[in-house]
C-alpha cells in the first residue's frame, strides 16, 4: 500500500471498522437466534464474511454477514431438515454462487425486476416482524408467516393476562425499540456514530440488571464458540440429490445473490470509489458461503445496514470490512461471557424494528413511475411470500415480470381516425410492432379503402422489427397502385429499429466490461 494510505486512509478504515463491528455484533446474534440457531453461529458467519469475503470482495466497501433477508428461509430449513443438514445446504449454495461467478452470471442477477426485489425484501420484512414479535415476548414463533401474523393478538393477550415474565420481556423489547427510534432521530448527529441497535441493547442490559429480571430469557453462550460448528459428513453430502435439499440450496444461492448484488448497487451510489465487479463479488460470496457450510453455520449476503454504516463512517477500502471481522473474532475469543447479559427480547426487538423498515412500502412511489403493473407485481410478491413461503413468492413475482415483459414486447395498440371529407385515415401505433403482432397490423391495413391518404403516426411506438417494416414497405407499394398514398416517417421508423439493436449491443459491451 502507498504511504498516503498508511498514514491517512488506514486511520479512516480503522475507525469505520469499529463502527461496523458495533453494528454487526447485535445483528449477528439476533439473526442467528431468529434462525433457530446459537448466537455464536451468526458471529462465526460475521467473522467469515469480514475476514474472508472482505479480502476477496468485488465490492470493496460492502460488508457481508448473516442477513435478515435469509432468516425465515433458514428457520424453515432448520425446522424441516435439522441443524445437521443446514451446513450441507449452505455449502452447496456457496458452490452454486461460486460457479455463477466463474461463469460470469453476476449481471443476470441484476436483471431481476426491481418490483420483485423490493417485494421480496418487504415480504421478508413482514415475515421477520411477525415471527420476532413472538420472540420479543419470550414465546417461540407459531409457525408459517400467516400463522405468526394471525397469532400476534393471542400472544399479546397471553402476556397481558399472565402478567409474568412474558409481559416483562415484551416491556424490555418495547424499551429497546423506543431507544433505537429516539437515538436515530433525536440525538445530535455526532452521537450517532454509536449505532442505535447497540445503544438499545445496552439500555436493555442495564434495565434488566437494575430491576433484577432473572425470569426473562437471556442469550445462551457456550464455553467454546466453535462448539456450535457442525461439519458435514459424506452421508449428509450425498443427500444433496434429494429434491427438498437441492431446492433449499438453490433458494439460498438465488436469494443471497440477488440481495448481495442489490446491496452492492446501492453501496456504489453512496461513494465515489471503485465500482463493484459483480462476478468477483458473486464468487467471493460463494467462497464465504462454502466455508460457512463446512462449519455448519448461517449463510451470508452483502448487508446494506452494515455496508451503509461502513461508508458513512468514512471507510475507503476493503481493510475496514476485514478488520470488523477481526474485532468480532477477538471479542468472542476474549470476553464472550459478556453476551450472556443480553436479553433475548432485546435482540428480537432489533429485528422487529428491522422487519418494519424492510416492510414499509417506501418503494411504491418509485414503482408507480413505471406504471401500476410494477406495483401489482410488488404487492402480489409480498402477499405470496407471507401467505405461502419465500420461494413461492419470489417465483410468482418473477413469473408476473416475465408475463409483463412478454406483454410489452407483443402488445400493439392501433387507433384509427377517419376523415371522409379529406379522404384521409390516421393510424396511431403504440407499443411494440413485432412479428407476433404482424397479423393485427396487416389486418388493419387491408381493411383501409383504396385511393385514400394514410398517415401512420409512430410517436408512441416503442419498437418495430424488420418484419413489420417490410410489411409497411410492401403495403405502401400496393396502396399506390390504387391511387392512394402513405405518409410515414421512414427515417424515424428505422431509428426505432436500430436504437433497440444499439441498446442491445451497448448492454452486451457493458456486461463484458463489468465482468
Amino acid at each position: 500500500m502507498s504511504s498516503s494510505y498508511s498514514t491517512n486512509a488506514f486511520g479512516r478504515d480503522l475507525l469505520a471498522s469499529g463502527v461496523v463491528f458495533l453494528v454487526a455484533l447485535p445483528l449477528c446474534m439476533g439473526i442467528s437466534i431468529a434462525s433457530g440457531m446459537s448466537p455464536m453461529a451468526g458471529i462465526i458467519t460475521g467473522i467469515v464474511g469480514g475476514i474472508v469475503v472482505g479480502f476477496l470482495a468485488g465490492s470493496p466497501l460492502q460488508v457481508s454477514g448473516p442477513a435478515a433477508g435469509l432468516t425465515v428461509l433458514v428457520w424453515q430449513l432448520v425446522q424441516e431438515q435439522g441443524l445437521e443438514m443446514l451446513g450441507v445446504i449452505v455449502l452447496f449454495a456457496g458452490l452454486f454462487q461460486l460457479a455463477a461467478g466463474i461463469f460470469k452470471l453476476g449481471q443476470w442477477f441484476r436483471a431481476v425486476s426491481p418490483a420483485v426485489i423490493h417485494g421480496m425484501l418487504a415480504g421478508i420484512g413482514v415475515l421477520i416482524l411477525v415471527s420476532q414479535f413472538h420472540v420479543m415476548l419470550d414465546f417461540p414463533p407459531v409457525g408459517t408467516g400467516i400463522q405468526n401474523l394471525l397469532g400476534i393478538p393471542s400472544s399479546i393477550m397471553s402476556a397481558i393476562s399472565a402478567g409474568d415474565s412474558h409481559l416483562t420481556a415484551g416491556q424490555i423489547g418495547l424499551l429497546t425499540i423506543v431507544v433505537i427510534v429516539l437515538w436515530s432521530s433525536v440525538t445530535p448527529k455526532s452521537w450517532r456514530i454509536v449505532p442505535a441497535p447497540l445503544v438499545g441493547v445496552l439500555v436493555a442490559i442495564v434495565a434488566a440488571a437494575v430491576f433484577k429480571l432473572d425470569a426473562i430469557h437471556y442469550v445462551n453462550v457456550p464455553d467454546n464458540i466453535w462448539s456450535v460448528t457442525i461439519f458435514p459428513t459424506t452421508d449428509k453430502l450425498m443427500r444433496i440429490v434429494e429434491l427438498p435439499i437441492l431446492i433449499g440450496a438453490v433458494s439460498i444461492a438465488f436469494i443471497a445473490s440477488a440481495e448481495t448484488l442489490l446491496c452492492a448497487t446501492a453501496v456504489d451510489k453512496m461513494h465515489r470509489g471503485p465500482r463493484t465487479k459483480y462476478d468477483r463479488e458473486l464468487s467471493a460470496q460463494g467462497v464465504g458461503n462454502t466455508i460457512c457450510g463446512v462449519l455448519g453455520v448461517l449463510p451470508m449476503t452483502g448487508v446494506i445496514v452494515r455496508s451503509g454504516a461502513n461508508v458513512e463512517a468514512g471507510a475507503v477500502s476493503r481493510v475496514s470490512a476485514i478488520l470488523h471481522g477481526v474485532w468480532l473474532l477477538l471479542f468472542v475469543s476474549v470476553i464472550p461471557f459478556t453476551l450472556s447479559y443480553i436479553p433475548v427480547s432485546a435482540l428480537a426487538a432489533i429485528l422487529v424494528y428491522t422487519g418494519y423498515k424492510l416492510a414499509y412500502p417506501k418503494a411504491v412511489p418509485g414503482l408507480l413511475k413505471f406504471g401500476m403493473a410494477e406495483v401489482l407485481i410488488y404487492v402480489v410478491t409480498i402477499v405470496m411470500i407471507v401467505s405461502t413461503n419465500l420461494l413461492a413468492g419470489v417465483l410468482t413475482g418473477l413469473g408476473l415480470s416475465i408475463i409483463k415483459l412478454l406483454y410489452a414486447f407483443s402488445h400493439l395498440d392501433i387507433r384509427q381516425e377517419e376523415n371522409l371529407e379529406k379522404n384521409r385515415v390516421d393510424l396511431y401505433l403504440r407499443g411494440s410492432a413485432t412479428l407476433i403482432r404482424l397479423p393485427k397490423l396487416a389486418g388493419v391495413l387491408e381493411q383501409l379503402k383504396p385511393n385514400t391518404h394514410v398517415h401512420v403516426h409512430i410517436e408512441e411506438l416503442d419498437y418495430i422489427d424488420h418484419a413489420c417494416i417490410d410489411l409497411l414497405t410492401n403495403w405502401d407499394s400496393q396502396h399506390k397502385t390504387t391511387g392512394g398514398s402513405l405518409e410515414i416517417e421512414w427515417e424515424g421508423l428505422s431509428q426505432k429499429y436500430h436504437q433497440r439493436q444499439a441498446a442491445g449491443g451497448k448492454a452486451a459491451q457493458a456486461n463484458k466490461a463489468a465482468s
